[in-house]
């Protein structure tokens, strides 16, 4: 795994005990792809839980960007996070 590779597979890591500490729970999924049917990784709300539904075939640049998206609506402020975790959020480049 090259180091590219292991930090974004880290920020992941991260990002996702961020959006549990924050209560969102995270769901991998293999999403189906069909004609005329098209899911997609990202934030929903159901039976009154907050999910991020995550692709199982994203790579981990793109599982980031999901896990990214859907933080990025939440109060992050009081909590901590790596600089790299916090530049994401914020959409600083890296």
């Amino acid at each position: 795994m090259s180091a590219q590779a292991s930090r974004a597979t880290q920020l992941v890591a991260e990002l996702e005990d961020l959006a549990k500490r924050v209560g969102i729970q995270v769901r991998r999924e293999k999403l189906l792809r069909e004609v005329g049917y098209r899911a997609r990784s990202g934030w929903c709300m159901m039976r009154e839980q907050d999910l991020i539904i995550m692709d199982r075939a994203l790579n981990p640049s793109e599982q980031l960007e999901v896990l990214a998206s859907a933080l990025r609506q939440r109060d992050l402020e009081s909590l901590y996070l790596s600089p790299a975790a916090r530049r994401l959020l914020v959409n600083e480049p890296n």
